[in-house]
């Protein structure tokens, strides 16, 4: 294995009263696939967001590939990032959301190609040609003229992982990818 992908360091966070992450450290290699299991409300879904900073800790800190995300240390003390400096943290965390989050006004081809082109600067053509690969790879390239209300929660869900795959991320986190789909549908993903 590799070198530590993902470096969780004491972290608490809460929700007014509620405590819902604890002083939690994890390492992540390079390479490891890592599955966090826990009840529903146990805080899984909040320690992947703050992973990527959707959710910002209240102690502790995160690295990724050795980046501390979030924040920036300056004589032993951390300074938040501007939300742009954040935004490009994010470029290379994929995210698939439990309940996919895919834009409904845009077509499937449309919603691989969005943060390419608007996040990454990287020319359309270039992004469509990668989007189609993604799209053939989850076995729905013939859907890439599609809306998402056209398609069931399992190719939903297969369009969330390859939008997620589309920003070449350096690390993948999944949260419950199948929790929302019938069991036919779990296969499916």
């Amino acid at each position: 294995m590799g070198d530590v992908m993902v470096d969780v360091h004491g972290v608490h966070k809460s929700f007014g009263p509620l405590q819902v992450l604890r002083g939690v450290d994890l390492s992540v290699r390079a390479g490891e696939v890592t599955v966090i299991l826990g009840p529903s409300g146990s805080g899984k879904s909040t320690l992947l967001r703050t992973i990527n900073h959707l959710e910002k800790v209240d102690r502790g800190w995160i690295r990724v590939d050795g980046e501390l995300i979030g924040y920036r240390g300056s004589r032993g003390r951390l300074y938040e990032l501007k939300e742009k400096e954040v935004r490009a943290q994010r470029t290379r965390i994929g995210f698939v959301f439990q309940n996919f989050n895919l834009f409904p006004h845009l077509t499937v081809l449309d919603n691989l190609v969005e943060a390419p082109v608007a996040a990454l600067r990287r020319p359309r053509a270039e992004a469509e040609a990668a989007a189609r690969r993604l799209l053939e790879r989850v076995g729905l390239s013939d859907k890439a003229g599609a809306y998402p209300r056209r398609l069931s929660g399992g190719q939903q869900q297969r369009v969330a992982i390859a939008r997620a795959l589309a920003l070449e991320p350096k690390v993948l986190l999944l949260d419950e990818p199948t929790s929302a789909l019938d069991p036919e549908l779990v296969g499916e993903v």
